[in-house]
């Protein structure tokens, strides 16, 4: 099942539990936002809408606000000392489509609590470093962990034959 919706001036083909990018919207990562601009749903039958389909929704789960890339707007004119440089970062939110609702129905997934990580503690931290098999098996404390690698020697060249002449 996919459908297209509408949000931002832009239109988007999604199924369930697709990722995408849409221009910023209002929500905190992890709230669930409904869209209502429902343009098609395909199932087992294709509802096409008239602008809209009525009582279709799209749900879908908040991952991140974000900031897309720079853009750098350069304009110069020749020979008449007149430049203009400027920069601009399009916000973006990220978006899982968590489900495809028809005939009015509500989205039966809530929005889930934010999950405080805690901090690993130190002795179960070193097992899994010796497991990976990395530089950092040596002692946390040491100051043989902090100090750095010398470069390795470098591969000293044969020296040049001479040419001679005969």
């Amino acid at each position: 099942m996919f459908a297209v919706f509408k949000t931002g001036g832009k239109q988007y083909r999604v199924a369930a539990e697709d990722v995408l990018k849409v221009d910023k919207i209002q929500g905190e990562p992890g709230e669930i936002v409904e869209f209502g601009e429902v343009l098609l749903v395909s199932g087992d039958s294709v509802t096409v809408g008239v602008p809209t389909v009525a009582g279709a929704t799209v749900a879908a789960e908040v991952l991140e606000q974000g900031r897309g890339p720079k853009i750098i707007a350069f304009k110069k004119r020749r020979r008449k000392n007149s430049r203009r440089k400027r920069g601009h970062r399009q916000e973006f939110t990220l978006l899982r489509v968590t489900e495809i609702l028809t005939d009015g129905n509500k989205p039966s997934k809530t929005a889930k609590p934010k999950a405080e990580r805690a901090p690993a503690p130190a002795a179960e931290a070193e097992p899994a470093a010796e497991a990976s098999g990395t530089a950092a098996t040596v002692a946390v404390g040491s100051a043989e962990a902090t100090k750095p690698k010398a470069p390795a020697a470098k591969a000293k060249r044969p020296a040049a034959k001479e040419k001679t002449k005969k």
